[in-house]
């Protein structure tokens, strides 16, 4: 997998300067301002420093289509959701919708992040010693490694790089987000410290240098973290939620304040949706925007192509059709035929982390009786009108008032008389309406919340997947196919994703000394399995 070709001759070129300036180290003794850095003078000559930035950060939301095709579309697409595997080649031995990966792509979500992400971290704590491009390092870590523990449970976090090994032991997924929380801590004390600042702008391709902008998107990363765990600890949740919301410069509350990232190639969802045809919109999408008429719909996918069909439900063009999750192994190749498709093109920015998702966690906390600045309806209402805002689109008022629309039910158009196998008459069987019901209790609300919440972080597949197994919502149609032998149970879908075999042969004694600790935090204990719950999923 190939690295995007101007990072790597930004790299070349600041390598080369390094050797012989060393430009990048001591930035401090340069401050003209004791009491305040000046990152302008810091930025003088940091071409390798930018180089190593942009590709720490990155890594939050690939933008190189391979990885991405596996770490945020085939996998937690499916699983959360969001996207059907369409493109049935006989290539594909075994998928993650039908809970049969191969080992090739179970490696992928685990190497390819410690591969790719630690030996510029690394190279940042050698050749850098200023605090503050080091904080913005440590929160990009942070970011991208709640990634991978979240999709395995536990992860070598605290002790990677000890005596130069990557393949390192593994910590807890508990100690881990204690770890993270620690460290964001400070990564937030000290980017606040330098809040007054920009920086270059050329070393960040999502907020243009603006540092108050990171210092919410941590505070926001930190509230989303503590969300996750207020199961597992509710305690330590509520404590990090209303640190993260009531702090100095807090979190983000404007469409403005939403990270996505400029490409510097293109959109990789512009490659596997419509140019590679990997995957089509899923029906539960469709289905739950589709019942609700969701104005939004015209700027996620695309109106279905298909023509009539003997016996199908849908014979006109004027319809969005989703795809059925988890269709088996060489049926049809569906991505001949009309299912509805991502709206992307090539220049797109990337989403890493909406706006609106802040607000949706904030009205959560606030159903828990947390001080998150609001009530739970007034923050489910701004994560709706912040959504329809970041997706330019007009209708929120009469949208979030609709109190009778549910999610459709779905009949597969491609049924006709010949009965796919795969074919599935009913619903996603949730009832939950857009409407703020104040009198219909904290679960309803719950769903509620979280649904909107799906729909709104679209395409953010592996955050959708990580809130569905923590909550349960939104309410999801199982898998066409199980072919897990019977391992991962229909209702529940797959919870994590097993070791890749690579991790056994070489890292053998730390991989299973993480297993056992995997089984002693989980609550299931069926262990590594896609079926085992990892510590935060405890409901």
């Amino acid at each position: 997998m190939k690295r995007n070709s101007t990072i790597a001759k930004f790299i070349a070129v600041g390598a080369i300067l390094l050797s012989t300036a060393a430009c990048t180290a001591d930035f401090e003794k340069y401050n003209k301002n004791p009491h305040e850095p000046d990152l302008d003078e810091m930025n003088q000559g940091g071409y390798l420093l930018g180089a190593l930035i942009l590709n720490l950060q990155d890594m939050m939301m690939p933008e190189q289509e391979n990885l991405s095709q596996y770490v945020d579309c085939l996998m937690p697409g499916g699983l959360s959701g969001y996207v059907a595997d369409s493109n049935l080649g006989t290539g594909w031995s075994g998928r993650f919708a039908t809970y049969n990966p191969s080992d090739n792509w179970l490696r992928v979500p685990f190497n390819d992040f410690y591969e790719k992400f630690y030996p510029n971290y690394f190279q940042m704590k050698d050749q850098v010693d200023d605090e503050f491009f080091l904080s913005l390092a440590e929160l990009f870590r942070i970011a991208t490694m709640l990634r991978v523990t979240d999709t395995y449970g536990p992860i070598p976090y605290s002790q990677v790089g000890v005596a130069n090994a990557i393949r390192s032991p593994y910590d807890s997924q508990k100690a881990i987000y204690n770890k993270m929380f620690e460290d964001l801590d400070n990564t937030i004390a000290i980017l606040t410290k330098y809040s007054t600042q920009q920086f270059n702008s050329g070393f960040d391709r999502v907020y243009g240098g603006n540092t108050v902008a990171w210092v919410k998107f941590a505070n926001s990363l930190k509230l989303r973290m503590a969300i996750r765990i207020s199961y597992a600890n509710p305690t330590l949740a509520q404590q990090k939620a209303e640190e993260a919301v009531n702090s100095e410069i807090g979190v983000m509350t404007a469409a403005s304040d939403g990270a996505f990232r400029k490409v510097a190639d293109h959109n990789p969802w512009e490659r596997f949706m419509p140019n590679w045809s990997d995957a089509r919109i899923s029906a539960d999408l469709t289905c739950y925007m589709n019942g609700y008429s969701d104005p939004r719909r015209p700027a996620y996918y695309g109106i279905s192509t298909f023509t009539a069909v003997s016996g199908e439900k849908y014979t006109g063009t004027e319809k969005y059709v989703g795809l059925r999750r988890g269709i088996r192994q060489g049926e049809f190749n569906s991505w001949s035929h009309g299912y509805s498709c991502m709206k992307v093109s090539t220049s797109d920015d990337i989403l890493i982390f909406p706006a609106s998702e802040v607000a949706f966690l904030r009205a959560e906390g606030a159903l828990r009786g947390w001080n998150m600045g609001g009530t739970a309806k007034e923050l489910y209402e701004t994560g709706i009108r912040t959504s329809f805002e970041e997706r330019k689109v007009n209708g929120a008022d009469t949208y979030m008032n609709n109190n009778l629309s549910v999610a459709e039910g779905y009949t597969d158009p491609l049924k006709g008389s010949s009965g796919q196998p795969y074919d599935y008459s009913g619903s996603t069987n949730s009832l939950i309406t857009v409407a703020w019901d104040e009198g219909a209790g904290f679960e309803k609300n719950l769903e509620r919340i979280i649904t909107q919440k799906w729909i709104a972080i679209f395409p953010n597949c592996m955050e959708a997947w990580s809130e569905y197994r923590r909550t349960g919502y939104p309410k999801l149609m199982p898998m066409a196919a199980n072919l897990s032998g019977g391992i991962v149970n229909d209702a529940e879908g797959a919870r994590r994703l097993p070791y890749p075999t690579n991790e056994y042969r070489e890292n053998g004694e730390n991989v299973k000394a993480a297993v056992s600790t995997l089984a002693q935090e989980s609550n299931n204990k069926k262990g590594d399995t896609m079926a085992t719950h990892i510590w935060w999923d405890c409901k």
